[in-house]
């Protein structure tokens, strides 16, 4: 194989690994959603790294805003994980996906469930997980 048929392949490969390059992310649509589990939802959580070191409470609010549903960042966030600072709305995705999304609408982060817990994609900043407080 040639080595730019090669190079192709290797990012085709690697691109084709990442959720957000499986699928197109689709904002849910809660309208048919029972209350009670978008309740579920909204309120305390806290993101944070890999090992549990580092972390910072948000709130995930109901009220729509530019760019998404209002979130409220914990002072300090921004000098733990740099990107806090820059998110200013907070999104919930098809599978029940929520994703942090700055001031220019652009998502920058998205948390998804592989398994039982969500699993930050990508990883920015160290910012591993997300938790329900």
């Amino acid at each position: 194989m040639p080595s730019f048929s090669r190079f192709l392949f290797m990012i085709l490969l690697l691109t084709s690994a990442s959720p957000l390059a499986a699928q197109e992310l689709k904002l849910m649509d809660t309208s048919g959603v029972h209350p009670e589990m978008l309740n579920d939802i909204y309120g305390e959580w806290e993101v944070s790294d890999n090992t549990g070191g580092k972390r910072c409470q948000v709130t995930l609010k109901k009220e729509a805003t530019i760019g998404g549903n209002e979130i409220e960042i914990a002072e300090g966030c921004a000098e733990t994980f740099p990107v806090m600072g820059e998110i200013t709305a907070w999104r919930l995705y098809e599978g029940w996906g929520i994703g942090f999304a700055d001031a220019t609408r652009k998502l920058r982060i998205h948390f998804f469930t592989p398994d039982e817990r969500y699993v930050a994609e990508p990883e920015v900043d160290g910012i591993n997980t997300i938790v329900k407080k």
